[in-house]
Order: structure tokens, then C-alpha cells, then sequence
């Protein structure tokens, strides 16, 4: 029993004096093995490519998750794959019939061959906004201030041609590209109200016009019912004097007949005859 009690006691004494030889080894494995193991892992997000490089030469595109790579011999730059956005700050361009316009836009693109867009390009993002900077520029440059006005989506579409057709080869797919303000000179906005101020008269003139002549149109028929039918005179008098005393205030109101004012016309007639 003794013999078992000092082994225990044995025991304890040496694990208390491996305390600091433990606690030196944790620190080595933290400080020291756990940064040289980080060295030879990487991991890759699901939304990113890596392009790995050994003794400086492309070797090879690596997926998402833990990839082991060797320090010192290969290198591991990794690339994001999602839909990224630029803007292209506001410029002054001239158009096609000398109006100073000026643009801002936005570039929508993603990177489909990693590859080619780290060997190729130094940096593939300013490239990208530098190419559609120029497009935009040359595209506008050949088209009248009223088409870029009404036609935005179409010359949006034109430019996206032009940088999706030369960034393909970067490894670049551009997405989209919106035109997002189109401002003009001072002088010619009021040059543009002003038009726009004449166009809503000349509009609003037609339409009273059309109105006067349909509204001559009813009166000529309704004259000729009234001339051509028996007693529709009459009851035209009758309607008047309704709607005239309707208003409460004093009138006096002298009516001849009708058959009166055609006796006196015939009267005049047979006289305009005697003295012929």
C-alpha cells in the first residue's frame, strides 16, 4: 500500500514539474507551428477562384474550399467571381450636332476566366473603366442630343457591345451598362422648355380649332332643321323664354313673329322689283 501511495505521489510531482515544459510547448505550437501550417493551407470562398503560380509559372485554377499549396515555391491569388459594379464618373462629351452633354454611368461585369483576367490584365477593374469610359465617349460623340435623349437604352446597349466585345478577351463578361444622368446646358433647357411651351399651344389651338368647326358644323344642321321644319321656330322661342325665366332678375323681351320678319322681307323684295 505504501509502495502504491509514493507512486502516486511520484507521479504528481512530475506532472507538476512538466507544467512549464507543457505550457512552453502550447505556446510554440500557437506562435509557431499553427502560422507555418497557415502557410501551406488556403482556403478559397464559394465565390472566388484561385489561380495558383508555382516558381512563377500558371499552373492551374483552384476551387472552393482547403487548398494546400507549398510556401515559398507557389502562390495562390485569388479572384472574386460575382457580379461587381463600377461607376463611371460624370464626363462632358459633345454630340453628334455640337450640344455638351454630361454623363455618368454604371458598369455591371463579372470575371468568367480568372486565368486571363490576372495574367492578362495588371488590373482588370480600372482597365474595365477605362474601356467603357472611351466607348461611351465615342458612342455618344455620333449621335444627335434628341436620339441620346430618347434612345438612352439602345445607345446603353451599343456601348455594352463595344466593352463586352474587347473585355471578353481579359476574361471578362460585361453584364450591363446604364446610362444613369444625361445633363444638359442651362441655355438649352430653357431652349427646351420653351419648345415644349409652344408645342402644348399649338396642341391646345388645334384642338380649339376642331372644336369651333365641329361646333359651326352642328349649327349650320340645327339651323337648317329649324329653317326647313313647321313650328320649330316656335318651340326654339319657347325654350328660350324657359330659360330665361329662370333668372330671377327683370327682362323685357320684345318677340316678333316669324311670319312678320318674312312679310317684310317679301315687302322689301317686291320693292327692290318696282324699282328696277
Amino acid at each position: 500500500m505504501a509502495d502504491v501511495f509514493s507512486i502516486i505521489v511520484a507521479v504528481i510531482f512530475f506532472l507538476v514539474s512538466m507544467i512549464p515544459v507543457l505550457i512552453l510547448l502550447g505556446i510554440v505550437f500557437v506562435f509557431i507551428v499553427v502560422p507555418i501550417l497557415m502557410l501551406f493551407l488556403k482556403i478559397i470562398n464559394q465565390y472566388e477562384k484561385g489561380i495558383l503560380f508555382s516558381f512563377g509559372k500558371y499552373s492551374g485554377t483552384r476551387g472552393p474550399g482547403l487548398n494546400f499549396i507549398i510556401p515559398i515555391f507557389q502562390e495562390l491569388r485569388k479572384v472574386d467571381t460575382r457580379i461587381m459594379t463600377i461607376d463611371i464618373p460624370k464626363q462632358e462629351v459633345m454630340t453628334k450636332d455640337n450640344v455638351p452633354v454630361a454623363i455618368d454611368a454604371v458598369i455591371y461585369f463579372k470575371v468568367v476566366r480568372p486565368e486571363d483576367a490576372i495574367i492578362k490584365m495588371e488590373d482588370y477593374t480600372y482597365a474595365v473603366a477605362q474601356y467603357a469610359k472611351t466607348a461611351c465617349r465615342d458612342v455618344v460623340g455620333n449621335v444627335e442630343m434628341d436620339e441620346l435623349l430618347t434612345q438612352r437604352k439602345r445607345i446603353a446597349d451599343d456601348i455594352e457591345k463595344i466593352v463586352d466585345k474587347e473585355t471578353g478577351e481579359w476574361g471578362i463578361d460585361v453584364t450591363s451598362i446604364k446610362l444613369q444622368n444625361i445633363e444638359l446646358p442651362d441655355d438649352m433647357k430653357r431652349s427646351m422648355a420653351r419648345q415644349a411651351e409652344a408645342e402644348r399651344e399649338k396642341r391646345a389651338t388645334i384642338i380649339m380649332s376642331e372644336g369651333e368647326l365641329a361646333a359651326s358644323d352642328n349649327l349650320a344642321k340645327a339651323a337648317n332643321i329649324l329653317g326647313t321644319t313647321p313650328g320649330a321656330m316656335h318651340l326654339r322661342t319657347l325654350s328660350s323664354l324657359d330659360d330665361v325665366s329662370a333668372d330671377q332678375t327683370n327682362k323685357l323681351a320684345f318677340f316678333i313673329p316669324v311670319e312678320a320678319l318674312r312679310a317684310i322681307e317679301g315687302f322689301s323684295s317686291l320693292l327692290k322689283k318696282k324699282g328696277e
